[in-house]
Formats: structure tokens, sequence, C-alpha cells
């Protein structure tokens, strides 16, 4: 079975889980380190919807839909 667990690495290297974790023997682990900060960093599903959301939103029809409130907020 494959479980997500994040976690903070700390300067030295060690490992902090954010959960606790049961384990009935030592269990491998990958380690993948992120850039960015978990305060400032965009939530990955917003990333990822992204593109598929302006796939159905940059239509013409979606335009038509909503050009009343674009003509009411440049009046």
């Amino acid at each position: 079975m494959v479980r997500v667990v994040e976690a903070v690495v700390e300067h030295g290297g060690k490992v902090r889980l954010l959960e606790p974790v049961q384990l009935s023997r030592p269990t491998r682990a990958f380690v993948l380190i992120l850039d960015e900060e978990p305060e400032e960093a965009i939530p990955e599903t917003l990333l990822l919807s992204e593109a598929a959301l302006a796939v159905d939103w940059e239509r013409p029809e979606e335009d038509e839909a909503w050009i009343h409130l674009q003509q009411e907020q440049s009046s």
C-alpha cells in the first residue's frame, strides 16, 4: 500500500512527519523536496485544474453569456 504523508525536512536533514504514522515494521520511503513554502504555495489542485477549466471557459459562448457584466463594469 502506498501512502502520502506531509513532512518537513529540518536544516540538519531530519524528517519530521506532520501526522502520526503507524507501521508494523521498518519501511522504505521517498522524500520529495519542494521549493516553495506551504503558506505561500498555490494549491496543486488549483494549478492542475486551470488548463481543464480554460478549455470550458475560453469559448465564444461563455463570452456572450457574461458580456452584460463586462458592460456594467466599464460604465
